[in-house]
């Protein structure tokens, strides 16, 4: 996607949305310092444009029972891109794995995984995750504690 101009008015809208995506349109337009109308023929654009690529409710893992969250370090036997566009479709699969990032370096991917005990965590590393074609390795460590977590991007009111 090509860099989009964003204006002042834009970075308020896109930083007040980040932290709260259900507010109105009448309390994002107060907050950004313009009128309804003009404020939701931006947000339109800014959503078709693809800055603002959807929303969603951010839930809370322990309430749903996800107690556990492991980070995984994989590495695949080739690194071809038949065999990296694969293992990727296959974790696409896998509702577990909330997230992936390729890596450079002797890493090929990073996961994010959530599961309900260590014993599911189990199950789910040896029947699925590391009998996967080209798996090589999988490192995994387990989250002790969270201490920050905030989804998004840094929003830079200043720019222009």
């Amino acid at each position: 996607m090509a860099r989009v101009k964003l204006d002042a008015v834009d970075r308020r809208i896109l930083s007040n949305l980040q932290d709260d995506g259900r507010m109105t349109n009448v309390e994002l337009a107060n907050r950004a310092g313009i009128t309804a109308p003009p404020c939701l023929r931006r947000v339109r654009t800014l959503e078709t444009s693809g800055v603002i690529k959807g929303y969603h409710a951010d839930l809370d893992p322990d309430a749903l029972g996800y107690s556990i969250i492991v980070f995984a370090l994989v590495s695949l036997k080739s690194q071809a891109e038949a065999d990296l566009q694969a293992f990727e479709k296959h974790v696409e699969d896998l509702p577990e794995i909330r997230e992936c990032y390729m890596l450079n370096g002797e890493i090929d991917f990073v996961l994010k995984i959530v599961s309900t005990d260590l014993q599911a965590f189990q199950r789910f590393l040896t029947s699925k995750l590391t009998p996967a074609p080209n798996v090589a390795s999988v490192k995994t460590s387990l989250v002790i504690r969270t201490s920050k977590r905030q989804p998004g991007i840094p929003v830079d009111l200043t720019a222009d």
